[in-house]
């Protein structure tokens, strides 16, 4: 039952190798089967190979042996190099504002996602004892005050006493020395002299003591006030709300977060670079970036850390970015490209590169004795017109098709593109 299979699958391979490996038996054949007696009209002449070879031109004669290729003649190109990092975004300021003071709220919730203004009030506590404790140290400040004149008094009378003292202390040490008055009395007035002073070191103390009221009852009045400035939590810079802000009614404490807010105009780019590639990267050098959605944005280099991150050994670097419409949000996936100085290259098409019998990524290239050779090449990056190569000459041949069925020191006839592609 199976040798039919078998059968023709035997035939068709006959039919195969006459049709492709002895085409000229198999139409001889032919020509026999269709009129066996002209078979000799049917065959032609051999023709004569050495007439053949003479009568071609010397061109033609040349291309004998030869791997048709096509070829562009490319010319080397500034091109911008860049570094490509993997990174994402982040808001150039984000802060948890907190209470700083205990209280209750008592004003209505702003919810998350809203726009606020630098300034603009976030929680308000209720005062409850706050404004009584200011008016109490004002009061005790105005009464502060009120005893400085009276200190400066008591010091003014001790100064006159004191003046008086001496005169009656210089009167009786004269009489005494005359023998007008008795000793007793020089002595008494000289008493009542350093009295005196002590009288004025006393006024003086209370002097001081007044001002050390005065000092002490103004910090109490600056502490009241200040307690009273914490009972507004404000804005400190414009931006979005991330979360509520405290409900109303509830318990703060100092520390309890009233809201989050973050900065998004402008917004960063945060990349991590190889420690092999970090000093090609220049503060303000022009950056671009593809977010995760597709969105492409453009900045400068901001930010370029001098320390490297004792884990992955890579330097942080911020690129700053316009977001005017805040259409980019925070913690973002973006493929970054910062651009470096240009070099040197060739724009070619992926298809041209090939690899030689070592494994080493280059092109093949036709030299000026029209063979096939070699290159190898370093990949810049790609884009959407093709490939930048650098490590070749300022100009070179380079096959674009064809180049796989050739290697090194193969002639070739070349065919140029007529309209290269750059």
């Amino acid at each position: 039952m199976k040798i039919f299979p078998i059968l023709s699958a035997i035939i068709v391979c006959a039919v195969l190798y006459f049709v492709v490996l002895d085409r000229d038996r198999l139409l001889q054949f032919a020509g026999r089967s269709a009129d066996p007696n002209n078979i000799q009209d049917t065959i032609p002449a051999a023709p004569d190979a050495a007439s053949e070879v003479a009568d071609l031109p010397a061109a033609e004669m040349n291309d004998q042996g030869r791997v048709h290729v096509v070829a562009r003649q490319s010319v080397a190109q500034v091109a911008e190099n860049a570094v490509l990092l993997r990174g994402r975004t982040e808001a150039v300021r984000q802060v948890s504002v907190a209470a700083e003071t205990s209280g209750r709220i008592v004003s209505t919730p702003i919810r998350a996602g809203a726009f606020v203004e630098s300034g603009q009030l976030l929680c308000e506590i209720d005062a409850g004892t706050s404004q009584s404790a200011l008016e109490e140290a004002e009061a005790r400040l105005a009464e502060a005050r009120a005893r400085l004149p009276e200190a400066r008094a008591r010091v003014a009378e001790a100064q006159a006493q004191l003046v008086a003292a001496e005169i009656d202390n210089n009167a009786a040490s004269r009489l005494s020395a005359s023998g007008f008055a008795s000793e007793t009395r020089a002595a008494t007035t000289a008493a009542t002299v350093l009295a005196a002073q002590a009288a004025i070191q006393s006024a003086e103390a209370g002097v001081e003591a007044a001002d050390s009221g005065i000092r002490s009852a103004e910090a109490a009045v600056s502490r009241a006030e200040q307690e009273i400035t914490r009972l507004q939590i404000h804005a400190p810079f414009e931006g979005l709300l991330e979360t509520d802000t405290a409900e109303l009614g509830s318990l703060m404490q100092p520390g309890s977060i009233c809201a989050t807010i973050i900065q998004l105009d402008p917004i960063k780019l945060v990349g991590f670079v190889p420690e092999a590639q970090v000093d090609r990267v220049e503060l303000d050098a022009a950056a671009s970036a593809t977010l995760a959605s597709g969105v492409q944005v453009a900045g400068e280099v901001a930010f370029l850390s001098r320390s490297a991150d004792p884990q992955t050994r890579t330097f942080r670097v911020e690129i700053t970015v316009d977001n005017a419409a805040l259409t980019i949000r925070d913690g973002q996936s973006a493929e970054i490209l910062i651009t470096t100085e240009g070099t040197l290259a060739h724009l070619l098409p992926a298809s041209a590169m090939t690899l030689n019998d070592e494994g080493t990524l280059g092109i093949r290239v036709v030299d000026a004795d029209q063979i096939a050779r070699f290159m190898p090449v370093t990949r810049l990056r790609d884009t959407v017109a093709g490939v930048w190569l650098a490590g070749l000459p300022e100009t070179v041949d380079v096959i674009t098709v064809g180049q796989e069925f050739v290697t090194e020191g193969v002639p070739v006839r070349v065919t140029y593109e007529t309209e290269p592609t750059q």
